[in-house]
């Protein structure tokens, strides 16, 4: 039994509608990651890393090659400020 003609014209516009958006997607995810591939599985201590990297360049995964940090680096501490409790 052959396929009908007008049938073939919705299959294609709804697989060509499915795969633009998928690459659309991806193509977002990686220029957010700014090229690299998108990280999975995160710890705690990769976490502790984006966020000292992003204090030390301004970017999410930018990383530096410089021997020293910045000066402005000393006062942007990650650890929350706490009052020391005088008992």
């Amino acid at each position: 039994m052959p396929v009908p003609f007008e049938a073939l014209i919705p299959l294609g516009l709804i697989t060509g509608f499915f795969g633009a958006s998928g690459i659309l997607f991806s193509k977002l995810k990686t220029s957010i990651s700014e090229g690299q591939p998108t990280r999975y599985g995160l710890d705690r201590w990769d976490r502790v890393m984006l966020d000292r990297d992003y204090r030390l360049t301004g970017t999410q995964r930018g990383q530096s090659h410089e021997p020293s940090a910045p000066t402005g680096f000393s006062t942007s501490s990650a650890w929350t400020l706490e009052s020391e409790r005088v008992k």
